[in-house]
């Protein structure tokens, strides 16, 4: 009981020294403080609502619906044999490649939380679904920081061949638990009507939205006073005489530890070294998708039970697979050779879009998907319909 005591009375002495060098800080750094929230409220207001908010209500309108139930139906031949969850859960992984983080997350719990699923089914999910989105990695990091459509479209097709690597090593996760189980607690789930599904999806896909964003700004203010009080550098001393037999220096170090904290900013700040070594470190940071991402899904994950510690293993695995898949590719098919070049032509016109044409193209496809996701719902009813008429 003692050694209880005292572990929780360092953690309290540790905390509070935390929070009086956070008060310490601000008072010390406050322009740059006040610097990263314009910074971060400018991200916020031109990107992070504009882009994810679409996408946050369509997942809902398609769990609340019951659209992923249809879907569940069509997708479980492929869904099940592959990652050993039902076809239901098919929505969280589209919804995932198509709007970034952590809308596919996001979608999985709502899956689970609506009874259509298994806490297995959704933690197996979780490892895998939450994926950045095409208009960042091929928009913001192929043609803003590496400036080639090429290095975009290649971290975009490991990005999404890591994950779904990552779903199929956890189909072993508690295997004895099938893709037939069901959530045991709870009532059965009931499609809600459209008018209550539609407001509640508008009001709950704009407080998670300002959820996000709130993450971003504190982690924003978080990595500027950090570099500006050195200890960011500090860190990245020691984790370069760490990995000094890995050939990891001193910058390349701030630049991982900027990564593992938030994405954003870390694929960023890779603007020196090899092109081989910069591609891979993005795709280790966008598989891996950050603390501030992956807190981000915490606040999802509130009661629900579901293991924080799958999700984690699971976006590590991403990131250290998406890192290796990077390095095999370069070296196999380089960005130069006539297929790249010709993939690379197809995707640069959309990489260089300015933010409102981006903007319109995002919330189109959101909607745009929604109806497909509609159309395939009413075709697979009605083919229910006759079956039922026939026998």
């Amino acid at each position: 009981m003692g050694r209880i005591v005292g572990k929780a009375q360092y953690r309290d002495i540790l905390l509070g020294a935390g929070l009086l060098w956070a008060t310490l800080a601000l008072v010390l750094w406050p322009e740059q403080a006040m610097g990263a929230m314009r910074d971060g409220i400018k991200l916020c207001g031109n990107v992070i609502l504009p882009s994810l908010f679409p996408f946050f209500v369509l997942s809902s309108l398609v769990v609340e619906l019951g659209m992923s139930r249809y879907l569940g139906r069509l997708l479980e031949p492929v869904m099940a044999p592959l990652f050993r969850v039902n076809g239901s859960c098919a929505a969280a992984l589209t919804l995932g490649f198509v709007g970034g983080y952590p809308v596919g997350a996001r979608t999985a719990i709502q899956i689970y939380e609506n009874g259509q699923c298994s806490r297995t089914e959704a933690e197996r999910m979780l490892a895998f679904c939450n994926n950045s989105g095409p208009a960042f990695i091929l928009g913001v990091v192929g043609a803003g920081v590496f400036g080639s459509g090429a290095a975009g479209l290649l971290l975009y097709l490991t990005h999404l061949l890591a994950s779904l690597l990552v779903g199929v090593l956890f189909r072993f996760y508690r295997p004895a638990e099938g893709a037939q189980t069901r959530r045991s607690r709870g009532p059965q789930f009931h499609a809600a009507s459209f008018s209550k599904a539609f407001t509640n999806s508008v009001t709950g896909a704009m407080q998670s939205t300002l959820n996000i964003c709130a993450f971003i700004l504190f982690f924003t203010v978080f990595l500027r006073i950090l570099a500006y009080a050195g200890i960011l550098e500090m860190l990245g001393r020691l984790l370069s005489a760490l990995l000094a037999p890995l050939g990891m220096d001193q910058t390349r170090a701030e630049q991982l530890l900027t990564g593992l904290v938030e994405v954003s900013s870390g694929v960023s700040s890779l603007t020196n070294g090899t092109l081989s070594g910069r591609l891979s470190m993005a795709a280790f940071m966008l598989g891996w998708a950050g603390v501030s991402v992956h807190c981000q899904v915490l606040a999802f994950l509130g009661d629900s039970g579901l293991s924080v510690g799958t999700y984690v293993t699971g976006k590590l695995l991403h990131g250290i697979l998406s890192a290796g898949l990077t390095s095999l590719l370069f070296r196999t098919l380089p960005l130069r050779s006539p297929a790249s070049a010709y993939l690379a032509e197809q995707t640069q016109a959309i990489a260089q879009l300015d933010f409102h044409q981006a903007l319109t193209l995002s919330a189109a496809a959101a909607w745009g998907l929604w109806l497909a996701f509609f159309a395939l719902c009413v075709v697979q009813k009605n083919s229910g319909k006759r079956r039922k008429t026939v026998v």
